[in-house]
């Protein structure tokens, strides 16, 4: 193989990831989406995906196959994988992104000789509550992550925070091959949106001080922690979930419970559970008094950066690499969190009661509030480009062919 530095342009890279618009969940989904886009300016880059077929003539989507109708979801995402392994023939280098693709990148490792790269979003065994979801199949997540991880020829953390997670997780992994890369914000597109017909059409005041939520419903990003900390915010604030998704029908339960209990002591509580567009987000956050992230596990916290774009203060839990992310006292504040072995509060009444505090506290001095969003945004203009990003990245690629050129 040639010296891959003298020949960028001709690189072929192929990511692969259960997400990619207009399918996107989570912040791995974000994550590929802008990645991709920077980094087909640097080399030829393919995506591999699941689900329904893309427009663009450099994305592949697989579905499950039709033999494994009705099996364990963890046993049909490595259906998926497989096939996805196959399209990956003539690629020089392969880079997963989650435990539903990582098992097609090592597979393509082994089938091609290729080096594998996997970017680690989260960790399955940091994520116990995945049991309920997928049963039996949480062992075989698990088993997938440990053996694409531990045989990669390089680790990308999205955060150190989660470099030490991978450390602490899996100890065989050298952590010279760990290589911290942030996730990233298009500042352009993430940016203040004064008008306010979104607000109208859903139903929330923009002359009323207001608290958003986004994000799936799952055990990892806490909103039930939320919910019971909103019965003690000022009255005047509306709440407002942009929240759907849910891993399982117990969480999906116990959050309709805990939104019909609000609704009945206060009134405010929009509860929007479609997917909105990202511009109708942007008008969202943009009008946020505060943005919270409760989460209890979060190795970066994406969503975090996009609300700083649009000049939002931020409450978010000190876990993870949220803290690299929101500066506390300055972009936001952070809630302190003693945590089990499962990321589950030691002392959940405490944590809901420090978080409406932080809550509280920034609704009551808005002029605070707004100047927290102003550095927000800054921080995330001045720290957080895709292009730098994809640079970084591209330079791990370059080091990994590099190392493996006879």
């Amino acid at each position: 193989m040639a010296d891959i530095s003298a020949r960028t342009g001709n690189l072929r890279v192929d990511l692969l990831t259960r997400e990619y618009p207009p399918e996107v969940y989570g912040g791995a989904g974000v994550h590929v989406e802008y990645l991709s886009r920077e980094l087909r300016h640097l080399a030829d880059t393919r995506v591999h995906c699941f689900g329904a077929p893309r427009l663009e003539a450099w994305v592949t989507a697989y579905v499950e196959p039709p033999g494994l109708d009705g099996a364990n979801p963890a046993l049909r995402t490595m259906g998926v994988d497989l096939e996805m392994a196959a399209g990956c023939a003539g690629t020089d280098l392969v880079h997963s992104h989650t435990w539903y693709a990582n098992f097609a990148g090592h597979v393509a490792k082994l089938l091609y000789g290729v080096p594998h790269v996997v970017t680690t979003h989260s960790l399955e065994p940091l994520r116990p509550w995945k049991a309920e979801q997928l049963g039996g199949g949480y062992a075989l997540s698990s088993w997938v992550e440990r053996t694409a991880i531990e045989a990669a020829d390089a680790v990308i953390a999205v955060s150190h925070g989660m470099k030490r997670d991978v450390l602490s997780v899996y100890p065989d992994v050298d952590s010279s091959r760990i290589h911290v890369v942030h996730n990233g914000i298009d500042t352009e597109e993430y940016k203040p949106d004064p008008n306010t017909d979104v607000l109208e059409r859903l139903g929330i005041d923009h002359e009323l001080p207001s608290v958003v939520y986004v994000g799936r419903i799952t055990r990892q990003k806490g909103l039930p922690y939320l919910l019971r900390a909103a019965r003690s915010l000022p009255p005047q604030a509306q709440l407002v979930l942009l929240a759907g998704a849910p891993d399982t029908p117990e969480i999906a339960a116990e959050v309709e419970a805990l939104v019909d209990e609000l609704r009945a002591t206060r009134e405010g509580v929009v509860w929007v559970q479609a997917m909105l567009p990202k511009d109708e987000v942007i008008q969202v956050l943009t009008h946020a008094t505060v943005f919270v992230c409760p989460s209890i596990y979060e190795p970066m916290g994406i969503v975090n950066l996009e609300a700083m774009a649009c000049e939002t203060a931020v409450v978010a839990t000190a876990t993870g690499g949220i803290p690299e992310v929101v500066e506390d006292g300055v972009t936001g504040l952070l809630v302190g969190i003693e945590q089990g072995p499962d990321g589950t509060p030691l002392h959940p009444d405490t944590f809901v009661a420090e978080l409406a505090a932080s809550i509280s506290q920034l609704l009551e001095d808005p002029d605070r509030a707004a100047e927290m969003g102003r550095a927000g945004r800054r921080r995330a203009v001045e720290h957080f480009s895709w292009a730098t990003i994809a640079e970084r990245t591209l330079e791990i690629y370059r080091s990994v062919l590099n190392t493996r050129t006879p």
